[in-house]
Formats: structure tokens, sequence, C-alpha cells
């Protein structure tokens, strides 16, 4: 784990995880129906199962345990994940997890995070994730925190309901799951069979609350450069929008458009053919073949619910 993302930054990944579980609860149970479309393809409820499936997934990593969800031929198929298949892993999860009443969901929700704060496992000991990638305990607290985070932007954006993201709880994506995840193994999670850029791109990015931290991307792989190498393009954040954006929640122009993303650097003309690559699960960036199974609404005329 990162120096930023030492014993403080552990403190504030619990804070933040409570904080947007209470938030999501209090959002959800709040909603007039379950039935809502919360996205074009899942209703309020499929969202909050999707939220609780990844939550007990989670439960079971940290106990060593199957997952208290039954999905026939999960692990299989987490094991062969990538950032592009995943809504493939969300479809088959939420076929055989048929729970819809959102006042269960809640509760088995808050039971599990109840139970992931009470651990007493190392934060910088790592499980297996996606696509066989390794994740700091505190990887996963900060991953968890976005999916109710991002979700919740969703339901609140569906209800036209306010949804404050804290920049600071939405950094911690950045410095405790995707760099630290960088810095161990991300297996099989990016795609670098996708086409790949005829030179390596190296890419900075920069927030007033994460480590600066620079990516590169060449011989179908991914690594952390030196701090102080030389980059091609720079990117600097605001973590809420950016998070937005690079789950496909709001496009990059709106991002650049209102500052929430500045891009700069000697080359930025190399960014797009490294976010072919590096990217989320998100329809906006994947190969044009991939589906998602939660696209935000599109016909929702306010952006601006985060």
């Amino acid at each position: 784990m990162s120096e930023t993302a030492g014993p403080g930054r552990w403190d504030v990944a619990n804070t933040a995880l409570r904080s947007a579980a209470d938030r999501f609860t209090e959002l959800v149970a709040a909603a007039p129906s379950p039935t809502a479309m919360v996205t074009d393809d899942w209703t309020l409820a499929d969202t909050v199962a999707h939220v609780v499936s990844i939550a007990a997934l989670y439960v079971s990593r940290l106990d060593g345990t199957e997952v208290a969800i039954r999905v026939p031929g999960l692990e299989d198929m987490l094991a062969v994940t990538n950032v592009d298949t995943v809504a493939d892993v969300n479809s088959h999860v939420l076929a055989h997890f048929t729970e819809r009443d959102p006042e269960v969901l809640l509760s088995r929700l808050n039971t599990a995070v109840a139970h992931l704060l009470a651990t007493t496992a190392d934060p910088l000991s790592t499980v297996s994730w996606l696509g066989n990638a390794r994740v700091t305990v505190g990887g996963l607290f900060a991953h968890l925190t976005n999916e109710l985070l991002v979700h919740g932007w969703d339901v609140a954006r569906a209800l036209r309901r306010p949804w404050p993201m804290p920049d600071e709880h939405a950094a911690l994506y950045w410095d405790l799951f995707m760099f630290d995840m960088l810095r161990d193994s991300y297996g099989v999670l990016l795609n670098t069979e996708l086409p790949m850029p005829r030179h390596h791109v190296s890419v900075q990015f920069r927030s007033e609350f994460t480590s600066t931290t620079t990516l590169t991307l060449g011989d179908r792989r991914v690594w952390i450069a030196p701090p102080d190498g030389p980059f091609d393009a720079r990117v600097t954040f605001r973590p809420a929008r950016f998070n937005l954006m690079m789950f496909g929640r709001i496009s990059i122009a709106q991002a650049v458009l209102r500052r929430d993303v500045v891009i700069g650097g000697p080359r930025p003309w190399r960014l797009p053919a490294f976010l072919r690559v590096v990217h989320m699960p998100n329809g906006r960036l994947a190969p044009a073949e991939t589906q998602r199974a939660d696209r935000p609404l599109r016909d929702r005329p306010n952006d601006d619910a985060g």
C-alpha cells in the first residue's frame, strides 16, 4: 500500500464506507417504488441487489468462506472476468439472486457493511478479486464505497434527489483500489488483448485528494512508472466527477467543459489509445461489441445530481 494509503487513509476508508452505506440506505428507503427504472436496464430494486451482491462477495473474501448468495459457476466466472465482461457477471448474478424487496436488501447490505467494518484483517493484506487481481482489504472498502456512491448517483438522478459525493471519499477508489492493485497484480482484469498503441503511453494522474501517479501502457501490460519519470498526457481531476466520467455516468466532454477533468501534457493526443485499454466498466469506452447492464438513463435532463 502506498504512503498516502497508510493508517490515516484506512480511517478515511472506514468513515467513507459507513457514510456511503447510511446515505444509500436512506435514499433507497425513501423511494416511492422499487420498480422505478434507475438505469436503462435496472430498476431501483435491481440496483440495490447488485450492490448487496458485491458486499456479500467482500464478506466472503475477508472471511475465506463461500459467497452467501448462491450463484452457479460464480468463482470460475470471476476468475476470467475483465473490465469489458463485468456486465456479463452482473447479469448472471442478478438472474440467480432474485431477492428484490428493498427492506430485505437494505438489511442484508447493512449487515454486510457492519461485518466488514468490524474486521480485524490487516488493511494491507490482499485477497483475490475479479480477473484474479489482488486487492488489499483497504481496496475492497474503497471499491464498495465507490459502488455505493455511483449507484447512489443513479438512484438520486432517477428520483431527482440531490446526491453529494465527497471528493475525499471518491478519491479512495484510486489510491487504495486502482493504484495499489496495479502495484500488486491486476491479473486479467485489464483487457490487454485489445489493439495496443504503437508506442508506450504514459499518463500522469493528479488530484488534490490522491497521490500523483503515472501509469504506463505498453507491451500488453500496464504498470506504475517512476514518479519523476516523463509522461505523455496529464489528467488533473476532481475525484467524484472523474469517477462518474470513468464509469460512464457523464461524458468526457461534460467533465472537461466543467473543468472537473483537465487534460494536458506534452502529447495529450495519446490519451484515447491509453483509455482504450485502461478504463473502467463503461459503455462509452468499451469495445463496440460490449454491452453494459447498468447504463444510466439517457433521457434525464440533469447530470448534476452529484
